[in-house]
């Protein structure tokens, strides 16, 4: 943010913020390509995918997805495991273009978990499996993707860039900027060149990933600043290491949170310990009456944006890649005194 606030209103001595040069302008054209290029470079990404900068965001993919992929399935079925909020919501959308069908949940045990791959009846006439590779509401994330004969769809946009992945192992990959790409909005795209080309003749034009592919996301004016500031994050992730050293200090946040939990009566963890996701740290105080009182103490420190998601309550900590791990440390440091008072 210092870099953009230094270079907003004269872009390299343009004359002009960033906001204002043209979306085909030589300059912007170079934005892009760098762009392009390091994601490529950090997340080894194959030659035979392409990355698209899509409109709408995340949920706005919810209704794409089904409308670029159904044309694989002459059943018109498609397939979504319930892991969450985002997930069902995903699979609702679906059902208005497919015979979308919940293949695998974990609903049962109020989503405290990650459904066992064996549980998954995935339909090999399927046109895909969806699923959501890290759950924010619940704090559960995928740690081994499922193998299964049809594309895998991933909506990765709470994890995006936190850990490696091999994406090679999906058809497509999808996540909205506001975790760890840059400024809400707009939405990563990452298809393999296969799946280009069988939206249903219905689908929108800004819906039609084929549309984005053959003209390099600038059929019309993206959001250029947001890919703007995805070029800067991308350097900044190549300048401690890349992806590999982003997940270590990813790592190195959770288990300062999760070791204390595990160590304490005080506080309860809400995911299922092996199914943990190192990006939303979820849990409730054991008597819940003190949660409001937290909360409001918390907030006194400086330590922001700590309530739960209204559908599970207690505590979330989002601990995304912008997150030091100073910040986390603080955390800890109040939940202990905060139990040495009230425990």
């Amino acid at each position: 943010m210092e870099e953009v606030r230094e270079t907003f209103l004269n872009y390299r001595n343009t004359g002009a913020s960033i906001i204002e040069i043209g979306h085909r302008s030589d300059i912007f054209v170079e934005v892009l390509e760098e762009t392009e290029r390091l994601f490529y470079q950090l997340t080894d990404l194959p030659a035979n995918y392409k990355i698209l900068f899509v409109h709408g965001g995340a949920r706005m993919q919810f209704s794409a997805i089904p409308l670029n992929l159904i044309s694989l399935s002459p059943a018109r079925k498609s397939s979504y495991v319930e892991t969450g909020n985002f997930a069902r919501q995903a699979w609702e959308e679906a059902r208005r273009y497919s015979l979308a069908q919940v293949v695998a949940s974990s609903a049962d045990t109020d989503f405290d978990r990650i459904p066992d791959e064996r549980s998954i009846q995935c339909d090999e006439d399927a046109a895909y499996l969806h699923i959501t590779s890290n759950n924010t509401v619940y704090g559960t994330r995928w740690n081994r993707f499922p193998s299964v004969k049809v594309p895998l769809v991933v909506d990765a946009t709470s994890e995006i860039l936190s850990r490696r992945m091999d994406y090679s192992q999906f058809g497509v990959t999808y996540a909205g900027f506001q975790k760890n790409l840059g400024p809400s909005a707009l939405a990563l795209v990452i298809i393999r060149d296969d799946l280009l080309g069988q939206a249903l003749p219905e689908t929108p034009l800004l819906l039609d990933y084929s549309i984005y592919a053959k003209n390099r996301s600038l059929y019309n004016t993206p959001n250029t600043f947001a890919i703007y500031m995805m070029q800067l994050i991308l350097r900044w992730i190549e300048s401690l290491g890349g992806i590999a050293a982003i997940e270590r200090l990813n790592d190195a946040k959770a288990k300062c949170i999760y070791d204390y939990l595990d160590s304490t009566e005080f506080y309860r963890g809400v995911a299922r310990q092996e199914d943990r996701s190192t990006m939303n740290v979820t849990f409730h105080l054991l008597d819940r009456s003190l949660t409001d009182l937290f909360l409001q103490e918390s907030r006194d420190r400086g330590l922001l944006a700590l309530k739960g998601h209204r559908s599970v309550g207690g505590i979330r900590a989002s601990i995304y890649n912008a997150m030091p791990i100073e910040g986390v440390k603080a955390l800890v440091e109040f939940m202990k005194e905060f139990e040495r008072i009230y425990g």
